[in-house]
């Protein structure tokens, strides 16, 4: 994948899972893509993480990867908070999770999440799925301005 960016890619990874969170830095660090990785390992952490960054909108990250299973704040709650603040609602949020339920997938759509991943079991599949994300949402895609 070739890299067209000059600064880092912001991305908060919000997940509770110590080998997840390992998984996915290193099919990060595997790319030719610069990121800026930071991990919240519940929803409540997440939502404040992005509370401290909101009135600074340059400081917001370019894309979030949300596990629906966290502890305190889960995931869905997490859409839902986000879904209700307008600054907030333009950061493409891409929920990441082992459940194939068809009503989470329903679920999470309908709180506007941008596009729904089960998580592959296999390491060397986790890092291909990254990679695609990667290029889609990086090199393809056109991100909202977190700058205005």
């Amino acid at each position: 994948m070739t890299n067209v960016l000059e600064e880092p890619i912001e991305i908060l990874l919000v997940e509770d899972n110590p080998g997840d969170v390992r998984l996915t830095e290193v099919a990060f660090d595997d790319l030719d893509i610069p990121v800026e990785l930071t991990v919240a390992t519940d929803g409540n952490d997440a939502l404040e993480f992005l509370a401290e960054r909101r009135d600074e909108p340059s400081t917001l990250p370019e894309l979030v990867l949300l596990d629906l299973n966290l502890p305190r704040t889960g995931g869905f709650e997490f859409l839902e908070a986000i879904q209700n603040d307008a600054e907030l609602a333009r950061i493409p949020i891409l929920v990441l999770t082992s459940s194939t339920a068809c009503e989470d997938v329903v679920e999470s759509y309908d709180l506007a999440a941008n596009a729904y991943l089960t998580k592959p079991t296999d390491p060397n599949e986790y890092t291909d799925m990254v990679a695609v994300v990667a290029d889609f949402w990086f090199n393809r895609a056109a991100l909202p301005s977190t700058s205005h």
